[in-house]
């Protein structure tokens, strides 16, 4: 993972995203580039509208651009991230973009970076967008990493890898493989009752085992709560990273009865790595 992406929204979990890429960062001295990120505006404005509001809304976002650079640049100083390596080895960073850019114009951007470090949505004034995370989900074609509310000091020591045998989560697992190469421990979790079809969890971590890695395989019982279940067993496995496919149902489902990727996205309290 040599390529970080880090979208700059001055919301409630900035300095906890940023830790996050930083810790990614040093695991495999990748570059990180950082970029103002705004909501997406309407394609077209009215012919009709007023010319001030027009211009206050672009300087204020020029505004915000601005302080999302100085965010960026005091965090990677503060981390001694040069930017341009030493000898071509150890982290690196750079800043790009004077103006903010949309969820959509992120995630089209995000397809040639190897992750995009998000805060996790929430639902208070201030938290990040769950549109966000949502258009990077599905329109990049690339792996999210999820950063909790509280800052993490460091994670992948311990991976869960949340199996329900779908295409999703299968994808998730090969875009995760450098991480739980560099994991201590990997444990593929199948929480039944919610899976569908597909490869047990036996079979992935045969799979995994094939690549060097150490892992094991267990199997929970399912309660009410499939989204429940993963982040209580991950806490109770001793992970400190979560990997995940995101919505093997659809968003509409999600939306209207719930769902784990809906459950997780608003409740973890560790990273999660996640992909569509």
């Amino acid at each position: 993972m040599k390529n970080i992406l880090v979208p700059i929204e001055m919301h409630s979990t900035v300095d906890s995203v940023l830790q996050t890429a930083l810790v990614l960062a040093r695991k495999f001295d990748s570059y990180i580039e950082g970029t103002p990120l705004g909501p997406d505006l309407p394609d077209l404005v009215a012919f009709d509208m007023p010319v001030s509001w027009t211009i206050n809304d672009q300087n204020s976002w020029k505004e915000l651009a601005d302080e999302a650079h100085r965010k960026f640049d005091a965090t990677m100083s503060g981390a001694g991230i040069a930017s341009k390596a030493a000898n071509g080895s150890g982290p690196s960073q750079a800043w790009s973009g004077d103006h903010s850019l949309g969820d959509s114009q992120v995630a089209s951007y995000a397809r040639v970076f190897d992750v995009t470090v998000l805060g996790r949505p929430g639902s208070e004034r201030g938290d990040p967008r769950m549109a966000t995370s949502e258009a990077a989900l599905f329109e990049s074609g690339r792996p999210i990493m999820l950063a909790p509310p509280r800052t993490p000091s460091t994670f992948g020591d311990t991976v869960v890898i949340s199996w329900n045998q779908s295409t999703e989560t299968a994808r998730a697992t090969a875009f995760a493989m450098p991480l739980l190469k560099k994991a201590k421990k990997v444990i593929v979790l199948t929480i039944e009752n919610f899976v569908v079809d597909g490869p047990t969890g036996e079979q992935c971590a045969q799979m995994l085992a094939r690549h060097g890695i150490a892992v094991d395989a267990v199997s929970r019982p399912g309660g009410k709560s499939s989204g429940e279940d993963i982040l209580d067993q991950t806490e109770k496995l001793g992970g400190d990273l979560l990997v995940k496919g995101a919505y093997t149902q659809s968003r509409l489902r999600q939306m209207i009865f719930g769902g784990a990727t809906a459950h997780i996205l608003a409740k973890a309290k560790l990273p999660v790595f996640m992909a569509n």
